[in-house]
C-alpha cells in the first residue's frame, strides 16, 4: 500500500503548496508531482487544481478526503495491530494532558488495567494541540485533554473539571499577593482567560508556566504565589511553608476525553470514558 501517496494528498490540502508541501515531507517539488499525478491516475479523476491564491481541491477531491483521512487512520491502526506486543491481545496508545499525569495517571491506569486485562498500554503525556493531531492521525486512540480542537474526524465529551487553587509563601490574603511574587499558570486558553479575567492585576507576573509540577519547583525555590492542582496545593500546604490564599478565586479547568468519530460509540471507548468520568467524580 503506497501510504505516502495519501499522506501528501493530505498535506497538500493544508498547505495549498506543492512547494511547502516538499519542504514539510523532506522530498522534492517534483516527488509530490509524482504521488500526487499517481494518485489522480489511480483514482481516474483530478484531485487538485492550481489558481493564483494556491492549489484548491477539485470536487472530485473534496469527494475524496474524508475516504483518504479513513485510509490514513486505518493504515496506522493496521500497522499497530500487527506489532508485537507481548501476551496482550490489543495495544491502546492513549494521550494525557501533562498536568493530569502527578495526581491521576497512577489511579486511572490501574483501573484501565483491572478492566481491561488483555490490553497494553501506550501512554503519552503531551498537550491539547498535539493530542489532537495525533487522534486525527491515528497516532493515538484516546486522549484524555483540556482543550478540543474542533475537527470533522474528532469527537469530543466532557468527562470531569478539575479545581486549581492559589497558594503562597507570604500570605494567606488575596491583597498580599503582587505580581512580582506570582507565577502565573497558563494550563489552557481557557484557563489562561479565566485567570486573567478574575485577576487581570497578576497578568503581568514576570513568570508563567503551563504545568503544576512546574509551578510547584518555582515556588519550592523562589517562594511566591500561583495557582496549582488542588491536590499539590493540599499537599504544599501540609508541608507547612505554603498557604491557601482563602480569598483567590477557585479556577475550574474542564477535562475533555477525546477520539477519532468513527470510535464514538465503540464499546472499548465508551467503557474507558466511564472509567474516567468516574475517577474525575463527574457528575454529568
Amino acid at each position: 500500500m503506497q501510504i505516502d501517496l495519501i499522506d501528501t494528498f493530505l498535506d497538500l490540502i493544508e498547505t495549498k503548496s506543492f512547494n511547502r508541501t516538499a519542504d514539510r515531507m523532506g522530498v522534492t517539488q517534483s516527488t509530490v508531482s509524482a504521488r500526487v499525478k499517481a494518485l489522480e491516475q489511480a483514482l481516474e479523476a483530478r484531485l487538485f487544481q492550481r489558481s493564483r491564491s494556491g492549489t484548491d481541491l477539485t470536487t472530485e477531491g473534496l469527494r475524496f478526503e474524508t475516504h483518504a483521512r479513513m485510509l490514513r487512520q486505518e493504515w496506522t491502526a493496521a500497522r499497530r495491530a500487527v506489532a508485537p506486543s507481548g501476551e496482550a491481545a490489543l495495544t491502546l496508545r492513549m494521550g494525557i494532558q501533562n498536568d493530569l499525569t502527578s495526581a491521576h495517571l497512577g489511579p486511572l491506569v490501574a483501573e484501565f488495567r483491572r478492566t481491561l486485562p488483555q490490553t497494553a498500554f501506550y501512554i503519552e503525556p503531551d498537550y491539547s494541540a498535539q493530542m489532537c493531531l495525533d487522534l486525527v492521525s491515528g497516532a493515538l486512540d484516546f486522549a484524555l485533554l483540556y482543550t478540543p480542537k474542533p475537527h470533522p474526524d474528532l469527537y469530543f465529551q466532557t468527562v470531569g473539571e478539575l479545581a486549581y487553587r492559589m497558594v503562597s509563601s507570604d500570605t494567606a490574603h488575596l491583597a498580599g499577593v503582587t505580581p512580582d511574587r506570582t507565577v502565573f499558570a497558563h494550563f489552557s486558553p481557557a484557563f489562561e482567560r479565566a485567570h486573567r479575567e478574575a485577576l487581570p492585576h497578576l497578568s503581568e507576573a514576570p513568570l508563567s508556566v503551563g504545568q503544576t509540577a512546574a509551578v510547584v519547583s518555582l515556588l519550592e525555590a523562589m517562594g511566591g504565589a500561583g495557582y496549582v492542582l488542588d491536590p499539590a496545593a493540599r499537599a504544599m500546604v501540609a508541608g507547612g511553608r505554603f498557604r491557601l490564599v482563602e480569598d483567590a478565586p477557585v479556577l475550574a479547568q474542564p477535562v475533555y476525553a477525546a477520539m477519532h468519530l468513527r470510535n464514538r460509540t465503540a464499546r472499548l471507548h465508551r467503557r474507558l470514558t466511564r472509567i474516567v468520568s468516574r475517577q474525575l467524580g463527574f457528575k454529568g
